[in-house]
This record gives structure tokens, C-alpha cells and sequence, in this order.
């Protein structure tokens, strides 16, 4: 069953995977467009995958601005241009590295075999004079 732009329209749009407690508590879009995105975000979600064809003029400017022949204008097109970038943002690493440190098992008292060296080649005399 095919849905209409109607039926599109009567629903709110949310994503819980990305914005778990919505699009206005996120602190990525202003009130403005977290009420766009709410309330056309089922029709540009199915527009952008091609479930339902544009049907007015409308949706055609808005299918210029997703494929980025067009420069956005409205609240409603730079709102879903910015949700889409937030989306397909490049993950980021760690600031101590992404793999998993690996902890020695020390199961033998191995401590009396460790020799220290001294590095720098200068002798330590310990000759109290």
C-alpha cells in the first residue's frame, strides 16, 4: 500500500536511534527546525528513499535541495539537509585509542628477575665523601 503525502503529514516524526529523547532536547537543531522535522520528516524521510514520487512542485524543490542541485531556503529544507549531516557525521575515536587494552596475567613472582638500567649512560656514584 502506497501512502499518501496526507498520511505522511498526519504523523510525527521522531527517531529514538540517533535522538533518544527527540530532536528539540538534542541540542543540534533550533526550535524551529526540531518542529519541522517533527512534523514533515516522515514525508522527506520517504521522499529521500524514493517511496513515494514527488507529486507538486513542492516536493521537487525539495528533492533539488536533497540532491544538492539547489540551495536550501526554508526552515524545512535546511533542517533535514542538517539532519541528514548530523547523521552521516564521521564517528570519533577515543582520545586514548579505539583498541582494547590487554592486561598481563602475572601468575609467577617474576619481579626479582627485572634488571634496571640506567639509560643515559652517566654513572650514579653512591661514594658519600
Amino acid at each position: 500500500m502506497a501512502k499518501t503525502k496526507q498520511q505522511l503529514l498526519s504523523r510525527i516524526y521522531d527517531d529514538p536511534k540517533n535522538y533518544p529523547y527527540g530532536f528539540r532536547r538534542s541540542g543540534d537543531f533550533s526550535i524551529n527546525e526540531a518542529e519541522s522535522l517533527s512534523k514533515y520528516g516522515h514525508l522527506f524521510n520517504a521522499l529521500y528513499k524514493g517511496e513515494v514520487e514527488p507529486s507538486d512542485p513542492e516536493d521537487e524543490r525539495i528533492m533539488s535541495v536533497m540532491r544538492g542541485d539547489t540551495k536550501p531556503e526554508t526552515v524545512n529544507e535546511r533542517a533535514w539537509l542538517k539532519y541528514q549531516s548530523r547523521l552521516n557525521r564521521p564517528k570519533l575515536g577515543s582520545l586514548y585509542g579505539n583498541k582494547k587494552q590487554v592486561v598481563a596475567d602475572d601468575d609467577d613472582d617474576s619481579d626479582s628477575d627485572i634488571e634496571l638500567n640506567d639509560d643515559l649512560g652517566d654513572s650514579i656514584d653512591t661514594d658519600d665523601d
